[in-house]
């Protein structure tokens, strides 16, 4: 099976899937599936494009509308999570997954997936400290602030996936994972990226609740987007009960852009019918952890050990069982998109975005029936006030809760700015345009890679034996590809390369303990500490631009300035 994996569309749909039509032509291959990692832009109308984190005057519709309309339609099935830049408004009437439109798959705010054997999961948004802790309260018409929190990473999806059991094979975060550059080329990303280089050097880069998902699921392969580079790296797990190792091959992509890295084609063995279908646990958990939804704006704490109410929801067989009961023995994804909105027509001609008004919340067909059939709520369906709760709602407080875990404690720590880039999408030329950087997995070392640095031909220049600027698959064999081929990263090494180390749940760069080095500590942490040991602590200061400035950057071409704004999200 031919996965293609694709960084940040930003709504560029026909050229994603030309791109892929063309890889195919050139290869020999059929790409069965496509993965986008975020800022998909299931933009329908004019009310999505106003839903939508970014200025008025750089607001495009760009392709997705035509498939949305059913004049155009998805050539391979398309998986997606959420960034943040979206159509938040839409994808808020999907909150377990569902069907933007045909052949299009939107994985939720968090999910599971089955697809020809593999098990995909998916963590949508990006992570702000200040509203982790927060329940999903957030509906049209948004605010100034709401427009923008609607699409922060919330606690209660990473609890979820915390309490998945088994084997992972892909999972896909908008974000990176925090620590991962220090498993490959960082010095050759501190030089692309040069603003990446103190908070590289701090640790503050990425998302703290990717990491602390990525330490517990262990996925085989990890892709993401939003920093508009493209990165590879290899992470081990080392298991301290068995010794064993897994490995975790990390893939950046860039965005969609020309000359840019933004796809990569990787192949995997298929064991079962190329059919979307749920996840039997996942949906399991989802029904054992109903009660501890929130649509509240306040703060709102998991349960941890000490606390009389269950806190462990890793399924049982029999809830399992109960689950797949639930659902009439068919895990099958059903074709049934709705359309609930109606979808732009381009005779209206060009929106005049400043007349254009937020659009009342709509409950979506796909999300009540499987509320239904699981005995789950829908968060929007609460939010309108069309459903009382029978089942008793999580603890809503403004104080620290006793039972909260260490690891919930430390990612809540307020590093709202971990980005010193003022601009949300640093767009700015790489250094060189022509060199892009793959893995080489060995058939008898897959988890000891070699990095190559490969020159990419422009065209005009493309002969027999020149390399290609798109690559079939990052399992290549050492002939694959010409390059320059670079020291293999070791364990315990340290260099420009990738730094292979071992990672268990104690390791300082995958835990989330308070010893690493985080610009800030949390309030909840500070209480906690004057009641156990009547010290005073001393508040850490807000992290700083390096470059001192908050002014919004100049960028080169009209959609890379789209998403410029104040706020220091990428």
């Amino acid at each position: 099976m031919h996965i293609a994996v694709e960084g940040c569309s930003h709504g560029e749909l026909d050229t994603i899937y030309n791109v892929i039509q063309r890889l195919e032509q050139m290869h020999g291959f059929k790409v069965d599936l496509l993965l986008c990692c975020g800022d998909f832009q299931s933009v329908r109308n004019e009310q999505d494009l106003k839903c939508m984190a970014c200025p008025i005057k750089y607001m495009s519709m760009h392709d997705f509308y035509r498939y949305h309309s059913g004049e155009k339609k998805a050539p391979v099935l398309t998986i997606f999570i959420g960034g943040n830049h979206e159509a938040s408004n839409y994808l808020q009437e999907l909150p377990y997954g569902g069907w933007v439109a045909p052949n299009i798959y939107y994985m939720g705010y968090a999910g599971v997936v089955r697809y020809g054997g593999l098990r995909i999961g998916g963590l949508s948004g990006i992570y702000k400290g200040p509203d982790y802790l927060k329940g999903h309260y957030e509906k049209t018409p948004y605010s100034d602030d709401s427009i923008r929190s609607v699409y922060h990473v919330r606690n209660l999806e990473v609890f979820r996936l915390k309490q998945l059991s088994g084997d992972h094979d892909v999972f896909m975060s908008h974000d990176w994972p925090r620590g991962i550059y220090h498993h490959g080329p960082k010095e050759r990303l501190m030089r692309l990226k040069k603003h990446f280089r103190s908070e590289i050097e701090n640790n503050t880069l990425g998302s703290r609740a990717a990491e602390e998902v990525l330490k517990n699921l262990r996925p085989k392969y990890w892709f993401s987007g939003h920093l508009h580079v493209r990165f590879p790296a290899v992470l081990q797990h080392k298991d301290e009960n068995t010794q064993s190792i897994k490995v975790t091959k990390f893939l950046a992509l860039d965005k969609c852009l020309p000359r840019r890295d933004f796809l990569q084609v990787i192949e995997v063995p298929s064991t079962e019918p190329l059919e979307l279908s749920y996840d039997a646990e996942w949906l399991t958990i989802l029904r054992l952890t109903n009660h501890l939804l929130s649509v509240s704006d306040k703060t709102v704490y998991m349960p941890g050990p000490g606390s009389s109410e269950r806190y462990q929801f890793t399924p049982s067989q029999e809830e399992i069982a109960e689950t797949v009961q639930k659902m009439d023995g068919n895990m099958r994804i059903p074709l049934s998109f709705t359309a609930t909105a109606e979808s732009y027509q381009e005779a209206r001609g060009k929106p005049r975005m400043d007349l254009v008004q937020m659009p009342r919340p709509l409950l979506n067909p796909q999300t009540t029936v499987l509320c239904e059939r699981l005995g789950i709520d829908d968060p929007l369906s609460l939010l309108l006030g069309n459903k009382q709760r029978t089942l008793a709602s999580p603890r809503v407080s403004q104080v620290m809760s006793p039972t909260i875990s260490e690891s919930e404690l430390n990612i809540t720590m307020e590093t709202s700015k971990l980005s010193t880039n003022p601009d949300e999408v640093e767009l700015s030329d790489d250094e060189n345009p022509d060199i892009i950087m793959e893995m080489k997995f060995t058939p008898d070392s897959p988890s000891n890679p070699e990095y190559v640095l490969s020159p990419i031909r422009r065209e005009g220049t493309v002969t027999a034996d020149s390399p290609q600027p798109y690559t079939s698959s990052p399992l290549h064999n050492k002939e694959s590809r010409p390059g320059l081929v670079l020291s293999n990263p070791k364990i315990g090494e340290s260099s420009e390369m990738a730094k292979t180390s071992a990672c268990d749940s104690s390791s300082t760069t995958s835990s989330l303990s308070e010893s690493e080095s985080s610009p800030r500590r949390s309030p909840q942490a500070k209480r906690l500490n004057e009641e156990k040991e009547g010290a005073q602590v001393e508040a850490g200061s807000s992290f700083t631009s390096s470059s001192g400035s908050s002014k919004i950057k100049k960028l080169k071409r009209r959609n890379q300035a789209m998403y410029s704004s104040t706020e220091e999200e990428l």
